[in-house]
C-alpha cells in the first residue's frame, strides 16, 4: 500500500480529498528505482479542470510508454488544503507515487490560459523550487512550460528554464534522451539546457537577451548563446494517425468537468477567424483516420467504463468523415446507454438529424456562436456566418422540437460601433420571432434565447493581434447598451442575457501580449494572495492594480495603445508557420470588411502549408505565404 503524502486528519479537513489521493483507474505505477527519469506533468489550475484536459492524458500515457521514463501527475491544490501545506510546510507531491515534485527530474506544466499564471507560481512555491529559474540547481527539476500560451511565454519567461513550442508527440522523447546523455556525462544545468535549446521547438529564455526602445516596445531580442536558434520553430504532428493516442485514459473517482470519453477527430481548423488564436497555431488542419477513430472509441469506452463520448475538433462539421463516424457510434453504442456528444458543430440538417437521435431534445439547447450581431462586423472578423444561415439553422431546430438556444458574442472587436452592439438583441430577437411562426400545436413550450457576451482580448499569432483593446469601462458600456437593447424587444422575456467579468478580461490582454517586465508585476500579484484568478470567487482585481503600481507597469501599454505595423511584438522570435506577413494582410482586409475564403475553397498561402503538404490542393502553388 502506498505512501500517503497528507495524513487522515488533513483529508479529512478539506474538500474533495479524492483530488489529492491519486490510484485512479488506468493511473500508471512503477518502480521508482526502475526508471531512469522521473517526470511531473502539471496543470496549474484545480484537479477537476486538469484531470479533463485530452493534451496531458495523450502525453501521461505516451511518456509512460518509455520503461525508462515515469511520468506522473500533479494539479494546483485548492485553497484549503494551499493553506495547510504552507502553514506545515507539507511540499507538493505528485499524485501517482505521492513523492515531492522537488525530487522530480521534470516539472512540466501545460499553460492554457493566462489566468493561470499565478497557479504556476503556486506550484513552484509549494514544491518548494526556486520561482526564479537562475536560482535553480542541479537538485531542482528541469522545469517546461507548454500548451497555446507558451507561444508568448515572455511574461513566464524568468520561472521557466525552457518552454516546448508546439504539438508535444514531436520532440519530447529527442529532450528526455538529451537528458539521459547530459546526466550520464555528468553536465551542468546550463550545458544541459545547451544540448535542450538544439532541438527543434525548444526555447530557452536564459540564452536570449532583450532590449527595450525609449518608448517602451520592443528594440531587439537576440541569442547570448550559440546553441539558440534565433527563430524557434513550433512542432508539429503532421500524421494524427499513426501517432500517440491513450486507449486507456485516466478515469476519476470523482466528478471532473469532462467526465467523459474525449474522441480527437482532428486538428486545426479550415475557417480563419481573425480573432482566433487557436485556429491560426493548430493549422494546418490534419484529421485522424476513421478506422482510427473507430477503434480508439470501441478501446477506451471498453477501458474506461464512461457513458459518454465527445468528438473534440475545433469545427467538428469540417471533419470529412462526420457522417460514418457518428453512424458508427450511433449504431454500436447508442443501445449500450452511451450518449454521444458533438461540440463545435455548425447547425444544418444533418447536424440537427444526429443531435436529435442522441440528445433529450426537451433537455438540450443548441450552441450558436455567431461572434458579432451585425453581419458587417461578422465579415470584419471573418465569421463566414450569414444572417441567413443562423436563421434558417435555428428555424430548422426549431421545426425539430428544440426551443432553448444559447447565442455566444464578442463585444469589443476592431471597428465595432453601437449599431454593431445593438444587431445582438436584434439578432436574437429575429431568433425568438423565427420560433413563434411555428404553428402552435408545433411548439415544444415557451422558446429559451441565452445571450453570452465575452470582452475580446487581442492575441498573438492572430490578424488582431494589432488590434487596440478596450478599457473596463468600455467593455461594461457596451454590455448595458446589449442590455438596454434587449429589454426593448418584443419578445424579450425569451432572452435573458449575461456578460463576462470586464476587470478580469483587461488583466488577460495584459498577459496575453505582455513582456518580460510583465514578470515583476505577476510575482508581486502572487505575493499579495493573488491565486485561481479564473475563479471569480478568488479573483481580487485590487490586489492586481496594486501589484501593478508597485512594480511601476503601464497598463494602457499592454492594452489600449494602437501598435504600429512594424512593431517588433515579444513571441517574433517564434515561428509558427502562419507568417506575419499573411496576418498583416488579413487585419487590413478586416478594416475591408472583406471575407477570406476558407482553406478548403482557396488556399490563402498563410505559410501552415509547409508544414504539411496536404492541408490543401493549391498550397504547393504557394511559398511559405510569401507569393499570397
Amino acid at each position: 500500500m502506498k505512501r500517503l503524502a497528507l495524513s487522515d486528519e488533513i483529508l479529512l479537513k478539506i474538500d474533495k480529498p479524492a483530488r489529492y489521493l491519486g490510484n485512479e483507474i488506468n493511473a500508471v505505477m512503477k518502480d521508482r528505482n526502475a526508471v531512469d527519469v522521473r517526470f511531473a506533468m502539471c496543470f496549474p489550475d484545480v484537479y477537476e479542470i486538469g484531470m479533463s484536459h485530452l493534451g496531458i492524458q495523450i502525453l501521461y500515457d505516451m511518456f509512460n510508454q518509455r520503461e525508462d521514463v515515469w511520468c506522473e501527475r500533479v494539479y494546483s491544490p485548492w485553497t484549503d488544503l494551499d493553506k495547510i501545506m504552507r502553514e506545515q510546510n507539507i511540499p507538493l507531491f505528485a499524485l501517482e507515487s505521492q513523492d515531492p515534485i522537488r525530487e522530480m527530474d521534470f516539472l512540466g506544466m501545460t499553460l492554457q490560459y493566462e489566468m493561470a499564471y499565478t497557479n504556476v507560481l503556486q506550484i513552484l512555491d509549494l514544491s518548494q523550487i526556486p520561482l526564479y529559474a537562475k536560482d535553480r540547481t542541479l537538485d531542482d527539476p528541469i522545469v517546461i512550460g507548454g500548451g497555446p500560451c507558451a507561444t508568448n511565454p515572455e511574461p513566464l519567461a524568468d520561472f521557466f528554464d525552457l518552454f516546448y513550442i508546439g504539438e508535444g508527440e514531436t520532440s519530447y522523447f529527442a529532450l528526455l534522451d538529451a537528458y539521459k546523455a547530459s546526466r550520464a556525462a555528468g553536465e551542468s544545468r546550463v550545458q544541459f539546457l545547451e544540448r535542450a535549446a538544439e532541438i527543434p521547438g525548444i526555447y530557452v529564455p536564459a540564452f536570449y537577451d532583450v532590449t527595450y526602445n525609449e518608448d517602451g516596445t520592443l528594440a531587439s531580442m537576440e541569442p547570448n548563446n550559440p546553441h539558440a536558434p534565433a527563430k524557434v520553430q513550433k512542432q508539429v504532428v503532421t500524421d494524427l494517425t499513426h501517432t500517440f493516442y491513450p486507449k486507456k485514459p485516466l478515469v476519476p473517482f470523482i466528478k471532473v468537468t469532462q467526465d467523459r470519453v474525449v474522441l480527437e477527430i482532428q486538428r486545426g481548423c479550415i475557417r480563419g477567424c481573425r480573432f482566433c488564436q487557436a485556429g491560426m497555431l493548430y493549422r494546418p488542419i490534419r484529421e485522424r483516420s476513421l478506422e482510427m477513430l473507430t477503434e480508439a472509441a470501441t478501446e477506451m469506452l471498453r477501458n474506461t467504463g464512461h457513458e459518454e463520448i465527445s468528438l473534440s475538433s475545433l469545427s467538428s462539421s469540417d471533419y470529412s468523415h462526420l457522417p460514418e463516424l457518428v453512424n458508427f457510434l450511433i449504431d454500436t453504442f447508442g443501445n449500450k446507454g452511451v450518449n454521444i456528444s458533438l461540440p463545435s458543430l455548425r447547425i444544418d440538417a444533418f447536424s440537427l438529424d444526429v443531435m436529435s437521435k442522441v440528445q433529450d431534445i426537451r433537455k438540450s439547447s443548441l450552441t450558436f456562436a455567431p461572434e458579432a450581431g451585425s453581419q458587417r462586423l461578422r465579415d470584419v472578423i471573418n465569421k463566414g456566418l450569414t444572417e441567413e444561415i443562423i436563421l434558417e439553422g435555428a428555424g430548422q431546430a426549431f421545426e425539430g422540437g428544440w426551443q432553448k438556444v444559447k447565442l455566444y458574442f464578442m463585444l469589443g472587436q476592431p471597428t465595432e460601433t453601437v449599431e454593431d452592439e445593438k444587431a445582438i438583441a436584434w439578432l436574437a430577437e429575429k431568433i425568438a420571432k423565427r420560433y413563434y411562426e411555428i404553428p402552435k400545436d408545433k411548439r415544444n413550450g415557451k422558446c429559451q434565447i441565452t445571450v453570452s457576451t465575452s470582452f475580446f482580448v487581442p492575441k498573438p499569432f492572430t490578424p488582431f493581434q494589432w488590434a487596440r483593446m478596450c478599457t473596463k469601462e468600455e467593455f461594461l458600456d457596451k454590455a448595458y447598451i446589449v442590455n438596454s437593447e434587449i429589454k426593448a424587444q418584443l419578445n424579450k422575456k425569451s432572452i435573458k442575457y449575461n456578460w463576462h467579468e470586464a476587470d478580469v478580461t483587461v488583466l488577460e490582454g495584459i498577459l496575453a501580449r505582455g513582456d518580460r517586465r510583465v514578470g515583476a508585476s505577476l510575482l508581486a500579484a502572487y505575493r499579495k494572495g493573488c491565486l485561481f484568478d479564473s475563479w471569480s470567487e478568488c479573483f481580487d482585481n485590487d490586489k492586481w492594480l496594486q501589484a501593478f503600481e508597485e512594480t511601476g507597469l503601464d497598463i494602457p501599454f499592454y492594452t489600449t495603445r494602437h501598435r504600429d505595423e512594424n512593431e517588433l511584438f515579444p513571441w517574433d522570435f517564434i515561428d509558427i508557420g502562419v507568417t506575419k506577413k499573411f496576418l498583416l494582410r488579413e487585419w487590413k482586409r478586416a478594416h475591408e470588411e472583406t471575407v477570406t475564403p476558407n482553406c478548403r475553397q482557396q488556399c490563402q498561402g498563410c505559410g501552415a502549408g509547409s508544414y504539411h503538404a496536404g492541408c490543401c490542393p493549391t498550397a504547393a502553388m504557394v511559398t511559405g505565404g510569401e507569393n499570397a
